[in-house]
């Protein structure tokens, strides 16, 4: 994964502080979740969860990119944050559940909440994902901590929610707002989790990156001057933000210096109006047979960085 701004100490530095702070008011939030009885505020310790594992799988991230590919792992180790993802969101949608099925109790069977205590750690927990998210904002412009900033940020409206939550039980007396509230925060839990199982079984199961579309990128490259014929293709994500394309493709019996021009020019396509830097092509000047894999080799070329190979 190509991770530049994270890989700053200052960044790393903001996501050590925000992942630390993150959990200290998660173990706050649920405690006065507790005394408050407050189902509320327990379930919104419980989305604070969802906080701290996003900003653990970018710092996770930031630190497996460094680490080199190898002889046993020639990718290096993009999927640890996506097989992380994977368990972590399985773990939040069980929380969700078991939220939704207390709120639906206590629904039926009210229990009365303390609003204040609500409404001060709902604002401490405002002001914390505020400067976090600001931290983040202006930590980097990688799309990686983007994504976290973008939690983060839609993590402090939901807390705010419990503040004005905590106001109308305040002023109405009504306790069944309380678990309402659970409701709408297990909903929104559960919502991001099942965004995040879905994109990474996607990764996990090397299925076409989100927002691509293979017939459009063949039909792209076969725009490309030289090129007679794009097939046998495959395009599938390493990491989260790292995207590997394969293919064969045809072109006339011409010598290697002009088929290295051409392989530029795929490479270049690729990159600028896919970003798929990650390219293993195979060029032929003869037809093969598909259902076979293509096994015949005419002409290999190479890029610089990958090897084009038969399958």
């Amino acid at each position: 994964m190509h991770v530049h701004g994270a890989q700053t100490p200052r960044t790393q530095r903001i996501l050590r502080l925000s992942l630390a702070a993150t959990l200290v008011y998660v173990l706050v939030t649920f405690l006065a979740g507790l005394r408050a009885h407050s189902l509320a505020l327990i379930s919104e310790a419980g989305h604070n969860v969802s906080d701290a594992l996003a900003l653990l799988l970018s710092f996770v991230a930031v630190y497996f990119q460094g680490r080199p590919a190898s002889d046993a792992k020639t990718f290096g180790y993009q999927r640890a944050g996506v097989l992380a993802a994977f368990i972590n969101a399985l773990t939040l949608i069980v929380i969700a559940v078991g939220i939704a099925i207390e709120a639906v109790h206590r629904l039926s069977s009210p229990v009365a909440v303390q609003p204040r205590l609500m409404m001060i750690v709902a604002a401490a927990g405002v002001v914390m994902n505020g400067v976090i998210a600001a931290f983040l904002f202006s930590g980097s412009r990688d799309i990686n901590i983007r994504s976290t900033f973008i939690h983060m940020l839609g993590d402090t409206l939901s807390t705010a929610a419990v503040i004005v939550g905590g106001a109308a039980i305040l002023f109405t007396r009504l306790n069944w707002i309380d678990p309402v509230l659970s409701l709408l925060i297990a909903a929104l839990i559960l919502w991001s989790s099942l965004s995040i199982v879905r994109e990474t079984l996607n990764i996990l199961l090397e299925g076409t990156p989100r927002g691509l579309s293979v017939p459009d990128i063949r039909n792209s490259l076969a725009t490309i001057d030289g090129v007679l014929d794009v097939h046998d293709l495959h395009v599938w994500s390493l990491g989260s933000q790292t995207r590997a394309l394969a293919t064969h493709v045809t072109i006339d019996d011409i010598p290697p210096s002009e088929s290295t021009r051409i392989l530029g020019d795929i490479r270049e396509h690729l990159l600028s109006r896919y970003g798929i830097y990650h390219t293993t092509v195979q060029f032929e000047h003869a037809a093969c047979g598909e259902a076979h894999g293509c096994v015949e080799v005419v002409e290999e070329a190479h890029d610089h960085s990958h090897v084009g190979h038969s399958r």
